[in-house]
């Protein structure tokens, strides 16, 4: 399976930015990525204060390589750059080596 690692430190980031980066994912860009051709699933992950991620997962190589491509030339200006005040830290491809489903399902909605 073929990952993408995309994060943002949040040392410098000012005060409120945790609440205002699960706000944005759950009124804009869940909605964005949810049903995008190409990519198989994303999850967003934070430790509060230190770092902010999205992690993709992707259909083939060349969506993934679209993507990468399309991301890296404006990550400078993307929304997650915006609000925390600075580019990405790191655009990094990987493999998934495996994903289990646990018997309490898996729900795909922004904030739980």
């Amino acid at each position: 399976m073929l990952g993408l690692t995309v994060r943002w430190s949040l040392s410098a980031a000012g005060t409120g930015v945790d609440e205002e980066l699960a706000a944005y994912v759950a009124d804009t860009s869940h909605a964005r990525f949810t049903g995008m051709a190409g990519l198989q699933f994303k999850t967003w992950r934070t430790a509060p204060g230190e770092w902010f991620e999205g992690c993709y997962v992707f259909a083939s190589d060349e969506a993934r390589t679209e993507f990468q491509t399309t991301f890296t030339a404006g990550a400078a200006d993307s929304a997650v750059s915006q609000i925390v005040g600075s580019s990405p830290i790191l655009i990094e491809p990987c493999d998934i080596v495996a994903i289990a489903e646990g018997w309490e399902g898996f729900t795909a909605t922004p904030r739980a």
